[in-house]
């Protein structure tokens, strides 16, 4: 079970202590076994910090917490602190990647389902899309998606299969399997009632809770071999 640990503290001396953050990193590199940590400071009172690191579990922060360098760290942050830090531990029941999910809606919902509805749900108005496949390196507005999506469902029956999402600030990275039958004509190439399939990576980068730009990387050629196209 993922495993979080909130230090609450409050100081006026912030850079020195982001500078001692700094060699922590430095110091604990190939040995720490934290995930994930960010730090947030107070609106309303800028002496006042929150600092939230993530662990794959409970024995991994343990872990963590027994370095060598980590006992060093903390005496010193200490004292830069005006007061003792707070700790609260805490097992993470639900942990959300609402962009994640949305991009997730795209594959299943709306590329594999056909309901082309939801794509002003999910994508921007003004969205960009940047196609190896297509003669613009840019095409705006969901409109074009709509379209995209239109024609591989006409050429094809298919499904798309993830097999790994990576998240990182506004962008969400999603690598796919698609497998399918090709029932429908596709760049001019008529049904072949073959079975197709190729893999790719999409990036989503969001905005607003919207996919704003999409960026799609495919084996474009392996699927025109299989449809007898290429040599």
């Amino acid at each position: 079970m993922t495993f979080a640990q909130v230090i609450d503290f409050k100081t006026g001396r912030y850079s020195d202590l982001d500078q001692l953050m700094d060699r922590w990193v430095e110091q604990t590199k190939g040995k720490r076994t934290a995930s994930h940590s960010l730090i947030g400071k107070d609106r309303a009172d800028g002496s006042h910090f929150v600092e939230i690191i993530e662990f794959p579990s409970y024995e991994e922060a343990m872990a963590n917490s027994n370095l060598p360098e980590t006992n060093r760290i903390f005496e010193e942050m200490v004292a830069l602190c005006d007061g003792m830090p707070t700790f609260t531990d805490l097992d993470v029941v639900r942990n959300d990647q609402l962009n994640a999910s949305t991009a997730r809606r795209f594959f299943h919902e709306i590329a594999t389902g056909g309901n082309l509805d939801a794509i002003d749900e999910v994508f921007a108005a003004d969205y960009a899309d940047h196609d190896i496949m297509k003669e613009q390196d840019t095409v705006v507005g969901s409109d074009g998606i709509r379209s995209d999506v239109t024609r591989w469902r006409s050429a094809f029956d298919f499904a798309f299969e993830l097999d790994r999402q990576i998240c990182e600030g506004d962008d969400v990275v999603t690598l796919w399997t698609l497998n399918g039958t090709h029932t429908g004509d596709f760049m001019g190439i008529p049904a072949t009632g073959k079975q197709v399939g190729m893999t790719g990576t999409t990036i989503f980068r969001f905005k607003n809770d919207k996919i704003q730009e999409g960026w799609w990387h495919y084996d474009a050629m392996k699927l025109m071999k299989q449809l007898g196209a290429a040599g």
